[in-house]
């Protein structure tokens, strides 16, 4: 499965895959995803940045709320098809069709910021993205992304339930395995590709970066009244997001 198949693969999925998505994205966004995020941004007001595998747009749109000019790309045309039509003309937002491994339509040093949410781990070649993100960056700036937590969600991992006990339990297996693997169950099947955390670590240094701060997201006690399933996210990380400096 190379890049381009995964493309064809999220264009026909992307108006089922964001029919639930709100303003805030959906709820796994919500709970554990833009409050992480949003921690570790710095200022936003005036600042250009760049959303790096925007999808249909949620993340855009709250970026430029806080007063950020935002440029966004994704490598789905139906993706930003749907966040076209999802933004108002009025927001301060670029959409662009390109694939985040080679964005060499845009200028070196461009922004203040970038954000990469939920993507790195769609990418076939996930170190030529880390190094255009350090392209790409200002001196000094700040490049947050956030993926599936390469410890936990691995290639056949999902709960299994004791039933003696009346307990459930996170299953891991495959966790070296590297490469592509089939993880939502829709038709076609959305593929991923997995990498242990110290290849993803191993990578962000190669590319220049410093790892500035991770975080492994949890829901709080706030969130867990509201949304009292994500109690069982508690238990292991879903996520982890990376702060990284240029």
């Amino acid at each position: 499965m190379n890049t381009e198949q995964a493309i064809q693969r999220w264009n026909q999925y992307a108006e089922r895959y964001t029919a639930t998505y709100d303003e805030q994205g959906d709820n796994h966004r919500v709970v554990l995803l833009n409050p992480t995020i949003f921690s570790l941004l710095e200022g936003l007001d005036g600042k250009y940045v760049l959303d790096a595998g925007c999808g249909e747009g949620y993340l855009s749109r709250l970026l430029a709320k806080k007063g950020a000019s935002v440029t966004a790309v994704d490598f789905s045309q139906k993706m930003l098809d749907i966040a076209m039509e999802r933004t108002q003309q009025q927001e301060a937002i670029q959409f662009l069709h390109g694939n985040c491994e080679n964005l060499a339509f845009l200028a070196d040093e461009q922004f203040d910021g970038i954000v990469s949410n939920m993507v790195l781990q769609d990418l076939e070649d996930y170190k030529a993205a880390l190094h255009e993100m350090y392209r790409l960056l200002k001196p000094n700036s700040i490049f947050i992304f956030s993926i599936l937590h390469p410890c936990f969600v691995t290639p056949n991992s999902g709960w299994i339930r004791h039933e003696q006990l009346d307990q459930q339990y996170w299953k891991i297996q495959r966790y070296f395995y590297e490469g592509v693997y089939q993880q939502l169950d829709a038709d076609p099947s959305i593929v991923l590709y997995h990498r242990t955390l110290t290849s993803y670590v191993q990578a962000i240094i190669q590319s220049g970066f410093t790892i500035e701060a991770i975080v492994e997201p949890k829901p709080s006690q706030d969130m867990l009244e509201k949304y009292p399933q994500f109690e069982e996210d508690l238990h292991c990380a879903d996520f982890i997001v990376f702060k990284l400096r240029k």
